[in-house]
């Protein structure tokens, strides 16, 4: 039963800090402010990127990689390891009876003379016969026959609509053949990332900074007697500094939207100066364009299945492969019903559920932190950062293929930043010195000082079509 509530926010939290506040906020002699528990957020960017040694540094003096590094900006190319499909743009005309032609309209020009290819909903083949028609941009007219040894053989139309898919299978050349046609069976395109500027300051008093560690050695408990256990705990300035250029830092690196457009201009500016503010895309956002996508009622193991056999179909290989599965707080827990559910209802030995100890307690439940389905296995991660962006009542996840590439060893998901320029701490000492009792020189006649700790940050995926998001409807 709680009793109390104590917010602890100050309302003059941007300003500066000073004696006042905390001698407000405390009180002369603090005795009993009660346990405090502090949930600092998991920092699954920073982790991916940082942890995993996945950061490209950018040398401005020497870099061959790059040529024009003042423009804060990345490029790479993504290569989709898997049969291109191509959409009809309208229903064919023409059943192919006899053996006469089906013009079929596609969206795109991919199919030349002579290409076999065949509908994915009726697995029926055909082949080109003259080389494509222009209509517009996007409507491409071939002429195409039926392939079968029955001439009576034809097709029905009604089966065929706008949006079906179509892949390319092979080609077949007469004798005395003069053209052929390359053809590619992955999708390459060029991806564009932005560096973005991450700064957060905080000021405080020379007296502030004197009594500092007065205030710590009181929440730690000191001089109060026997009382051990630490009843308040009072964060210093530089701690609560970092902690919060980590979180904004790795917030920009998950979530954040780009704003350039096409042109590689920003289209938010500074007000007072007119500078460009450059913002990056995040992880979420790449992977959000190209990702497939499920959306469950009922969390199930189809789901993980579905999810697993899509992600299998554009990774490298179709078996071996690992999965990292990041979710929020709601879907963590229905991963562990879900799961405990399934070994439940498949009669599984009891030993996964439950063990008895030597006390004669039974423990009973289990905690489960993978999956693994058809050779391919997923991990699950639960990141706070996800229940605070997506809500707690509702499940979110993402799933990311991390395989390094097996050509180039380069990561699925990297950090860009200057050469280091990750992370860039700075001190202006006011009057009294950076801890409020010093001597010497300063750089301001305040009596008062001021911790900066800012850095450069893009992040890559590097092929965001290795990505599955599963949310809660």
């Amino acid at each position: 039963m709680i009793v109390a509530n104590f917010v602890t926010n100050r309302p003059t939290m941007s300003e500066t800090r000073t004696y006042e506040d905390f001698y407000k906020f405390l009180g002369a002699k603090p005795t009993r402010l009660g346990v405090v528990s502090r949930l600092y957020p998991e920092l699954t960017a920073s982790y991916l990127t940082e942890s995993l040694r996945n950061i490209f540094y950018m040398d401005s003096k020497s870099n061959n990689k790059y040529r024009n590094i003042d423009s804060m900006y990345f490029e790479w190319e993504v290569e989709t390891n898997y049969i291109k499909r191509v959409e009809l743009a309208a229903t064919p005309e023409g059943d192919g009876c006899n053996g006469t032609s089906i013009f079929f309209a596609f969206k795109e020009n991919y199919y030349q003379k002579y290409d076999i290819f065949k509908a994915d909903n009726t697995f029926e083949q055909f082949q080109v016969i003259a080389r494509p028609v222009r209509k517009a941009d996007d409507y491409w007219v071939l002429e195409c026959r039926l392939i079968t040894t029955d001439l009576n053989d034809k097709i029905d139309v009604d089966e065929y609509h706008a949006g079906d898919t179509t892949r390319f299978q092979s080609n077949a050349m007469p004798e005395l053949h003069e053209e052929g046609y390359v053809k590619y069976q992955s999708n390459i395109e060029r991806h564009r990332g932005y560096i973005s500027t991450h700064r957060v300051d905080d000021t405080y008093s020379a007296l502030y900074k004197a009594h500092e560690n007065v205030f710590i050695s009181i929440g730690k408990g000191d001089g109060n007697g026997n009382m051990k256990e630490t009843m308040y705990k009072m964060d210093t300035v530089e701690k609560n500094l970092l902690q919060n250029f980590l979180y904004v830092r790795n917030n920009g690196l998950l979530f954040n939207k780009c704003n350039v457009d096409k042109n590689g201009k920003p289209t938010i500016s500074d007000p007072d100066t007119g500078r460009p503010i450059y913002i990056g895309d995040g992880i979420i956002p790449q992977v959000e364009r190209f990702a497939s996508k499920y959306v469950y009622t009922t969390l199930t193991v189809d789901a993980f299945q579905t999810a697993i056999s899509m992600m299998c179909q554009k990774a490298e290989k179709a078996e071996g492969n690992k999965f990292v599965f990041i979710c929020n707080e709601k879907m963590w827990h229905d991963i562990q019903r879900t799961l405990g559910s399934w070994l439940a209802n498949f009669k599984t030995c009891g030993t996964y559920l439950w063990s008895k100890a030597a006390n004669g307690y039974v423990n009973v439940g289990a905690t489960f932190n993978s999956y693994e389905y058809a050779g391919n296995t997923i991990s699950f991660k639960v990141d706070r950062t996800f229940s605070r962006e997506y809500g707690d009542n509702k499940g979110f996840g993402l799933f990311l293929d991390l395989t390094a590439d097996k050509t180039s060893g380069e990561p699925a998901i990297e950090m860009f930043t200057l050469k280091g320029g990750d992370f860039i701490s700075n001190k202006l000492p006011g009057v009294g010195g950076l801890d409020g009792l010093s001597s010497g020189l300063v750089a301001s006649t305040v009596a008062g000082s001021k911790l900066i700790n800012w850095g450069y940050s893009g992040v890559a995926v590097f092929n965001p079509y290795r990505s599955f998001i599963l949310r809660e409807a």
